[in-house]
């Protein structure tokens, strides 16, 4: 299906709209705990109860499974916005792929740094450099290419010493960077960025990109995203991924649980969680894609894809939104919820994305942030007001 604007599927912006709305589900953990319950809840939130449950939940079903879909759908557009340009009369497919990464790389190193250390914008601009050239391989070879990709890092991981245990005296050094003011909040991003990328995950964020998004290219190719499926084949996807990897993660998952959060039988379980990912992730894109294909729940269908239209102004305004809700500099709630209590916040954030993207978009031809990026990537103004011809989509 495609909307009437710019040729755009709305199956894909509904898709991402969900995508971005997800993430958060997991994000608001290290964004209003110390960063390490993200991985084990016994180190903060809350893990019995209704937090233990909420770890349970987002761990099957959301954690790793939304930035999978995500990650997909950015290496879907990578194609599409080539495809769109190569149709077009301004910059080449090239010029508009490489200045548009290099602008998201570094809007990202700015959102990192200031907003919320767990950004992906980075490693999607790195890895968009490094896809792009073999945007044009059969999908049956960017399928073979992903999918090797991400079987070599489960591999690595597989085999690897497992995750370090956090720094003594991190806990303490987090809830006072975090709740102090936005210098003490800054300096806290940047040693935690300092930890994540070269401590805890320095080889696997890049790689799993990579090779998401070369599924995803495929994937957009032969029309999954754009209801180029039968109902039969979303239906076995659902299949797939509701009734063999969403029960085969339920089981690594009470594993761990029933460890107690054990270091060594945490690192092993989870390894495994990520050969289920991608298959829970597709799952949740099928039920949705069925959804619009039936016409079902059309108000949610087209706010989704309202905000999906605006994925990158939502991101980004979701890590303003978080970060005033927790930092010292705004209400100082870091460290304060509880992981169950923190969905109240999800809640707040995903009723402000859903309700303001689509008036937005009613008086605007781009959310403000993709306003932004299109107008430095085209080094000059692009229309925006609602009444002025858009120019030719490049973002």
């Amino acid at each position: 299906m495609t909307s009437a604007s710019a040729g755009r599927h709305l199956s894909i912006d509904a898709v991402r709209g969900f995508a971005v709305l997800g993430i958060l589900l997991m994000n608001i953990v290290g964004m209003g705990l110390p960063s390490f319950a993200y991985i084990d809840p016994t180190y903060a939130g809350g893990s019995t109860g209704a937090d233990m449950w909420t770890w349970a939940v987002n761990n099957v079903f959301t954690d790793g499974k939304m930035r999978a879909l995500f990650t997909m759908l950015f290496g879907a557009s990578t194609v599409l916005i080539a495809d769109r340009a190569e149709a077009g009369t301004g910059l080449s497919p090239a010029a508009t792929h490489y200045r548009r990464m290099l602008w998201l790389l570094l809007i990202g190193l700015l959102h990192a740094v200031f907003l919320w250390f767990g950004d992906i914008l980075v490693p999607y601009a790195i890895a968009g450099l490094i896809v792009f050239p073999f945007r044009k391989l059969s999908p049956r070879v960017q399928i073979a290419i992903g999918v090797a990709i991400l079987v070599l890092l489960l591999a690595k991981n597989a085999m690897g010493p497992g995750i370090p245990s956090p720094p003594p005296g991190a806990k303490a050094a987090e809830l006072a960077g975090f709740r102090g003011d936005f210098l003490d909040a800054t300096q806290a991003r940047l040693n935690m960025l300092v930890l994540f990328y070269l401590i805890i995950h320095p080889f696997d964020t890049l790689p799993e990109a990579i090779g998401q998004m070369f599924i995803g290219m495929a994937l957009f190719r032969v029309g999954f995203f754009t209801l180029g499926w039968s109902t039969r084949a979303y239906a076995l996807t659902m299949a797939i991924g509701y009734l063999i990897a969403a029960p085969f993660t339920a089981w690594l998952a009470y594993g761990i649980q029933q460890s107690g959060f054990e270091p060594k039988t945490l690192h092993e379980l989870e390894v495994w969680q990520q050969l289920s990912r991608p298959f829970i992730a597709l799952a949740h894109a099928s039920v949705l894609l069925l959804m619009i294909r039936a016409g079902w729940l059309e108000v949610l269908t087209t706010r989704l894809a309202a905000a999906g239209r605006m994925a990158f102004s939502n991101y980004l305004m979701t890590s303003v939104i978080t970060s005033l809700v927790f930092c010292g500099y705004g209400f100082g709630l870091y460290g304060e919820l509880s992981r169950a209590q923190q969905l109240w916040v999800v809640a707040g954030v995903w009723a402000f994305i859903l309700l303001w993207s689509r008036p937005w978009l009613a008086r605007f031809h781009y959310g403000p942030f993709e306003w932004l990026w299109r107008s430095l990537v085209q080094w000059k103004p692009q229309p925006f007001v609602k009444g002025a011809k858009p120019a030719t989509a490049t973002t």
